[in-house]
């Protein structure tokens, strides 16, 4: 077992799956796979395996194996700090994980979200992983997600894909706190990643892959309506963090940024863009998306429409909707203008909404906002309703 040091005075050792790891590598790096591996880490599996569905801290074999202390008065507490209980969770699933004597299983980089798209692509259907991962996503606790993570590692280990543990134990170290989001919309990119194939060779994605949601959608598909409920349950979420809408997203991301969880002006605009289309599109059989018709537009639509909107109304909510000061003020307003137009069976373009929505606020495109709202602002007033005398 070895002891790093990461900054002067503050002294790192490894967790035990690093240090199996780094024992497995030695054995390899000496090219006789026949040596058994080291007595303390084969001690250290057995224990692991013995403390798998027991309460952390209950398994006394297990306690040399943590690296995250903790206090007396904290082990006589009610309930032990999610750091220790992360941990131990992470053991034991490690513990089930690993066989003896084989590689080792972690894999840094390797996140859940990865590991569980190569899944995909051997033993389960598309669908089963995808339920799987997102029953994960949506577990309310801790203790929840370790279950969940569990009835995984068999699937995993029988197919030979490895986990990233320490990265795994700092999802689940941060679960119930505000960190969880990077957790998820990490695993969501990383299963919906193009480029991120564990079987196969890279392949470039096909045009249909890439193309926006809104521009191919079919309202006569059978699934039309659950893709919208999915689309609206992003509402008042963070982009990447609705495991429902993770199929919908086609921003393109780097597999390093996708395996970072790393929150990107694209993605959050995709996601506004989509949330949107999901509130307008409800309902509706015929598409809601339609090249040309920007917001100003669609606003002169609604008051040239005889049982239309009140016009001040439309007015006022345009009028807001073009003093937006952020993109996110932008998306509110075109979420609550959107039911309006979709009673008038009003369409929008979605590419302009989510081009707008993307350079609203850049600050390295400081004219994108003013060429908008002057272009929606001439839309609305241009060809003003000529009412009939």
């Amino acid at each position: 077992m070895t002891t790093a040091t990461t900054l002067p005075g503050w002294p790192y050792r490894p967790y035990f799956w690093e240090e199996f790891t780094q024992a497995a590598a030695s054995r390899r790096r000496l090219a006789d796979v026949r040596q058994a591996m080291p007595v303390w880490a084969e001690r250290g599996l057995r224990a692991l395996r013995d403390g798998l569905g027991r309460d952390p801290g209950s398994e006394p074999a297990m306690r040399h194996l943590h690296r995250v202390e903790i206090t007396d008065d904290e082990r006589a507490a009610q309930q032990l700090p999610d750091s220790y209980r992360a941990e131990h969770a992470a053991l034991t699933l490690f513990g089930l994980h690993q066989s003896a004597g084989a590689d080792s299983v972690h894999r840094p980089g390797t996140g859940l979200g990865t590991a569980v798209r190569g899944l995909r692509e051997g033993p389960l259907s598309h669908n089963a992983a995808e339920r799987r991962l997102i029953a994960a996503a949506t577990a309310h606790d801790l203790d929840e997600l370790a279950q969940h993570v569990r009835g995984l590692i068999p699937l995993l280990r029988h197919a030979g894909i490895g986990l990233d543990y320490t990265r795994l134990y700092r999802d689940l170290r941060d679960w119930q706190s505000p960190g969880h989001a990077r957790a998820l919309r990490a695993w969501g990119l990383q299963y919906t990643d193009p480029s991120g194939s564990t079987t196969a060779p890279h392949e470039p994605p096909d045009a249909e892959s890439v193309r926006p949601y809104w521009a191919g959608f079919d309202p006569e598909q059978a699934d039309a309506g659950a893709d919208l409920a999915a689309l609206r349950s992003g509402a008042g979420r963070q982009a990447g963090t609705a495991p429902a809408m993770w199929p919908f997203y086609r921003t393109p991301i780097s597999t390093r940024l996708r395996t970072q969880g790393v929150l990107t002006r694209g993605l959050v605009a995709e996601h506004d863009a989509l949330v949107v289309f999901g509130i307008h599109q409800q309902g509706r059989n015929t598409p809601m998306h339609a090249p040309g018709i920007s917001p100003g537009r669609a606003c002169r639509q609604l008051c040239a429409q005889d049982a239309g909107a009140d016009r001040v109304a439309v007015e006022r909510r345009f009028g807001a909707l073009l003093t937006s000061a952020d993109t996110g003020e932008l998306a509110q307003h075109l979420r609550a203008l959107v039911p309006m137009l979709r009673r008038a069976r009003i369409e929008l373009d979605y590419d302009v909404l989510h081009h707008a929505l993307r350079h609203w606020d850049e600050p390295q495109r400081p004219w994108e906002q003013p060429h908008a709202r002057h272009a929606w602002d001439r839309d609305f007033h241009t060809d003003t309703v000529h009412h009939p005398t």
